[in-house]
């Protein structure tokens, strides 16, 4: 297993990054972290691992430098820009079909939070690399009109008990169509903490990864 920190260059000083590369590898995992969180964000740690363990590379990535998390943590303002957020986002899936690793890796996207909808936003900019989505209590709302342009079978994964979240996941899932398809995990909350609850996030991820990725992609 090829395990690694990068600085990928998509924005002045570059984003600090994680990249662990399985042996024989299946596909690839790019997180997009939710609001106020980064790289090291536990519970996207977690589920990587289970990818990793299913053959699945995994890049977790911070999407603000340093000197803006500085200032998102005064401010709030750039967590919640998903333009931007969904931008880099692109740009790092470029830089992804450029790495010798990662390039040959057909690509997928796990999105937590308000990082689901850059990473939906995403997925339409770049439908001929990104082959497959999940969300994790996200907010595709914030996907916007770009919504109705993913391409990419979604799976959104929302707690059971996280009941605004499941009506806006249940909005996006009509507008998506019949690519996507919404889990509910019983007794979970909005960050899944309850006992249990993220193992299951990170077996259906890990099952939706696999099986999407290892599917030829559509002429």
């Amino acid at each position: 297993m090829d395990t690694r920190e990068v600085t990928v260059p998509v924005v002045e000083g570059g984003l600090a990054a994680d990249v662990i590369v399985p042996s024989g590898a299946i596909g690839v995992v790019l997180f997009a972290h939710g609001s106020g969180s980064s790289r090291h964000s536990p519970r996207n740690v977690a589920v990587a691992q289970e990818l990793n363990d299913r053959g699945l590379a995994t890049v977790l990535i911070d999407l603000l430098t340093p000197d803006e998390d500085a200032r998102d943590e005064i401010t709030a303002e750039l967590r919640f820009d998903i333009g931007m957020l969904a931008e880099r986002l692109a740009a790092i899936v470029d830089w992804m079909a450029a790495d010798p690793a990662l390039g040959p890796l057909p690509v997928g996207l796990f999105g937590a939070s308000t990082g689901a909808a850059a990473a939906l936003v995403a997925a339409a900019a770049r439908p001929e690399r990104v082959r497959a989505v999940v969300s994790r209590g996200g907010r595709p709302d914030l996907a916007g009109s770009s919504l109705s342009a993913v391409r990419a079978p979604t799976l959104l994964l929302v707690g059971g008990l996280d009941e605004q979240v499941i009506a806006l996941n249940e909005q996006a899932r009509a507008v998506l169509g019949d690519m996507a398809e919404l889990r509910i995990v019983p007794g979970a909350t909005h960050l899944f903490e309850e006992p249990g609850t993220l193992e299951q996030v990170a077996d259906e991820a890990g099952t939706w990864f696999t099986t999407r990725l290892r599917t030829p992609h559509p002429a």
